[in-house]
């Protein structure tokens, strides 16, 4: 680990500063250092004109990463970007622990590493729909068997016709979950959550709406996985994905022993204003400074959540996408076949009304997809493919840049004015890597 340099620039007011002036106030933030440097640190990049990009381009993404840490809404940013399989920007910002906006300004500070790990929330859902689909691969389950046919008992109330791809598309029409089902205790009783899953309610016929299960999709697939092979999904993901490929972190929570390592998320920025505070609470099931206390919570941070807790670093997130974008393999060792990466990709919505989202988008089987004009992805992206995590964690691969990126955050706010650093930031990386094909 080596601290990086990279030339501070001023912290003076501009266009958006002074848009978001009035709002300050109100404003929960984190403290920012007036030297970023001190609290930045790079890892081994290979030079941007070995890849075929321009290097003030790409210099210009970690100084949008910089602005975006200037807001004070994140405490910690990790950035891994890979051009064609070269690692070309690979640093991390800000504290771990310590300087969300309720820690006292005395209190100590972790400062965060390449090596800290973050919780990536429903960025997840593309990591367990590999898992699933690396089932299928291995003919142990068929993405059009029905979910009754491994948990009978899920049929009820006319759910006996929702199939796995169904909960992959977003289109099984059980997008959210009772309150309850967000009780931590329940995380060491998998009895007690297939209760609940059974006990749901459609809203719409399986197929017939696309509404984007949140938390609810996640669950079914991990108990679907559990009764399959026997091992609970955490233990599947280890064996089929994270030990071939070499990771040591990339599963669903960690080992109590690890908890201090991992990034302390913090709720940042204004309170979430209706009607967006009632579609976020149908969504997740809490206000999203609870869903962030939550998070929080050795409970979550330990338990099994397949569709939002897995726990990685951005290197390690970008390397996996970096074995999609090359077919399944990363290393010399291959986790997929290539037709496997090319059925989970594929589109399946286009630019359709997502009804718990309330804005169109694009889906493959477990992947969000990027558009011609603009995306989660950028601009000018119909070919990438990736997953959001809770507004504020990005990770994708688009295969004509030969792209991998994983953008991790630790702040968790509601859009606002400063949102628009982050827009500008996925801007810039898709214009600092132009296309190879």
């Amino acid at each position: 680990m080596s601290g990086g340099r990279r030339g501070a620039s001023s912290p003076g007011l501009d266009l958006i500063d002074l848009l978001a002036w009035p709002t300050r106030p109100l404003m929960r933030a984190c403290r920012v250092p007036h030297d970023l440097d001190e609290v930045t640190v790079c890892g081994p990049e290979l030079p941007a004109n070995d890849v075929g990009a321009d290097p003030a381009a790409v210099e210009s993404v970690w100084d949008g990463v910089r602005s975006l840490y200037r807001t004070g809404l994140y405490p910690a940013v990790q950035l891994c970007v890979r051009r064609d399989g070269a690692t070309v920007l690979h640093r991390a910002i800000g504290h771990a622990s310590g300087n969300a906006p309720e820690d006292a300004p005395e209190g100590p500070r972790e400062p965060v590493t390449l090596e800290t790990p973050f919780v990536i929330y429903s960025a997840s859902k593309a990591i367990t729909a590999m898992v699933v689909h690396k089932l299928d691969e291995e003919r142990v389950l068929h993405l059009d068997d029905r979910i009754c046919d491994y948990v009978p008992e899920f049929g009820s109330y006319s759910k006996e016709w929702i199939t796995i791809r169904h909960v992959l598309a977003h289109r099984a029409g059980i997008p959210n979950l009772p309150p309850e089902a967000m009780d931590l205790d329940l995380l060491t009783d998998p009895a007690r959550v297939v209760e609940v899953l059974c006990d749901s309610k459609p809203t719409s016929r399986p197929g017939r709406r696309l509404a984007y299960h949140a938390i609810s999709g996640g669950f079914v697939l991990g108990e679907v996985v559990r009764r399959a092979t026997g091992d609970d999904i955490r233990v599947v993901l280890r064996d089929q994905i994270q030990r071939p490929l070499g990771f040591r972190w990339m599963n669903y929570g960690v080992a109590p022993e690890d908890l201090s390592k991992v990034a302390i998320d913090a709720f940042t920025g204004l309170p979430v204003p209706p009607p967006f505070s009632m579609l976020l609470r149908r969504a997740l099931g809490k206000d999203l400074p609870e869903v962030v206390r939550l998070a929080n919570d050795p409970r979550f941070r330990t338990g099994i959540v397949p569709s939002g807790n897995i726990i990685t670093t951005a290197d390690e997130l970008c390397a996996f996408y970096q074995c999609l974008l090359d077919g399944g393999e990363l290393g010399g060792v291959r986790v997929f076949e290539p037709r496997t990466v090319r059925h989970a990709t594929s589109e399946q919505t286009y630019w359709e009304l997502d009804l718990t989202l309330g804005i169109p988008v694009r889906y493959g089987l477990g992947f969000m997809l990027g558009g011609d004009t603009w995306s989660l992805f950028g601009p000018d992206s119909p070919r990438a493919f990736g997953h959001l995590g809770f507004t504020n964690v990005f990770s994708w691969a688009d295969p004509p840049r030969r792209l991998a990126v994983a953008l991790l955050t630790s702040g968790k706010p509601f859009f606002s004015v400063e949102s628009f650093w982050l827009l500008r930031l996925l801007w810039r990386i898709a214009r600092a890597f132009p296309r190879l094909s």
